[in-house]
């Protein structure tokens, strides 16, 4: 094994990203999958994932691990960013709905390593959200934005992590932008505050983010759709090659684009 492969311990390994991330990593170039992880009670425990046995605990030293990336859930990314933190080694990860303390808890291990997190890993999504601050910036205040989101329909969280840092990136540069999640039954006219947020679920829909800039006389919409999760493994292997060796911080697909 070169001196320059990248061990990476895979937590999740066992779910649909973290198969297709597991392919990934044992595909390229430089990267060595050196440990798969699940939940204690998962029935593939024991099984080879990528030739690796799936365990049901991480240990992570610098001696063994370069980078932890971890599909989990908004607890067990807290819990594997300590780890590896403890551990001093780099971090990355794609889970979805942490609230405000869990995104807290990462800002605070990102003080002792490189973490990076990113509710969507797409290189394409990254783009989007720099297209949307621009379409933000540049349009006047009268143009109402909606936000509509759609996925498989086993998907848990709603709206998706990736709708709601689209509207964060939007507040950045709107003043005064207020949340609205869906709409029922008579309401009042819509104002111009607003940004709307919508969430679809059904079939086996891999993810598509629309934003709406509807104006006086035109209509500005921004669409991104994941065809398969090779878009975020991809976005994956590039995160886990710019996190090694970083700085302390918290980094997301931005910077890995150079953004």
């Amino acid at each position: 094994m070169s001196a320059e492969t990248i061990r990476v311990a895979l937590c999740g390994a066992a779910g649909r990203m973290g198969r297709s991330m597991a392919a990934a990593i044992a595909a390229e170039p430089g990267m060595q999958l050196a440990a798969a992880v699940e939940r204690p009670d998962h029935p593939a425990l024991g099984t080879a994932i990528e030739g690796v046995t799936l365990a049901a605990a991480l240990s992570v030293t610098p001696e063994t691990i370069d980078v932890v990336v971890d599909f989990t859930t908004p607890e067990g990314a807290v819990a594997r960013a300590r780890q590896a933190a403890h551990a001093r080694v780099a971090c990355v990860t794609g889970v979805t709905g942490l609230d405000a303390t869990q995104r807290a808890a990462l800002r605070e291990a990102a003080r002792e390593i490189p973490i990076l997190h990113a509710p969507n890993l797409s290189p394409g999504v990254a783009v989007l959200g720099r297209l949307a601050r621009e379409a933000g910036q540049r349009l006047p205040a009268d143009y109402d934005i909606e936000i509509v989101e759609m996925h498989h329909r086993r998907k848990r969280d709603a709206p998706s992590g990736t709708a709601l840092e689209l509207a964060a990136i939007l507040e950045s540069v709107r003043a005064g932008l207020r949340r609205v999640h869906g709409r029922h039954g008579v309401t009042e006219a819509r104002g111009p505050e607003e940004i709307g947020i919508h969430a679809l679920r059904g079939g086996e829909v891999v993810g598509e983010h629309r934003i709406i800039f509807a104006g006086p006389g035109e209509r500005l919409e921004l669409i991104h759709r994941a065809e398969s999760r090779a878009a975020f493994t991809a976005g994956a292997i590039a995160a886990v090659r710019f996190v090694r060796g970083r700085a302390p911080g918290l980094y997301g697909m931005a910077d890995v684009l150079g953004q």
